[in-house]
């Protein structure tokens, strides 16, 4: 399980390190044509997308603060629940929702699986 999360990990940061990038990068006016939101709006996404990237790496490849992993995992959800929802509301159909929907459900999946453990919580092993 352990190298899945890290396959999916890898694949998600370097996704959100790719738009989150093209975000910071293009010109507003660029991406205003194309998404119809305020250009100091897509910066912070874009610079969420980017710190959600490298919150995704690393924490648990420096094991410092490996908690931090499935927040930055769980903040991309949240990001992504929004895409999801502005790709269905901009009319553009259920299939180009997919793609934000399931780099969610990858982003939940690690969320999930890096979680921190109940036994390391309390100092107990659960029976």
């Amino acid at each position: 399980m352990n190298y899945a999360l890290w396959i999916v990990q890898g694949l998600l940061a370097l996704l959100f390190l790719f738009t989150g990038g093209m975000k910071l990068i293009l010109p507003v006016e660029v991406m205003t044509e194309q998404m119809a939101m305020p250009g100091w709006f897509l910066r912070f996404i874009g610079v969420a997308e980017v710190l959600g990237a490298i919150g995704l790496i690393l924490p648990g490849l420096l094991g410092i603060r490996p908690g931090l992993t499935p927040l930055a995992a769980a903040g991309l959800v949240v990001i992504m629940i929004g895409a999801t929802a502005l790709t269905l509301l901009a009319g553009l159909g259920i299939m180009p929702a997919l793609i934000p929907l399931v780099v969610g459900l990858l982003s939940a999946f690690v969320a999930y699986g890096r979680r921190p453990r109940t036994e390391a919580l309390t100092g107990k092993h659960e029976s």
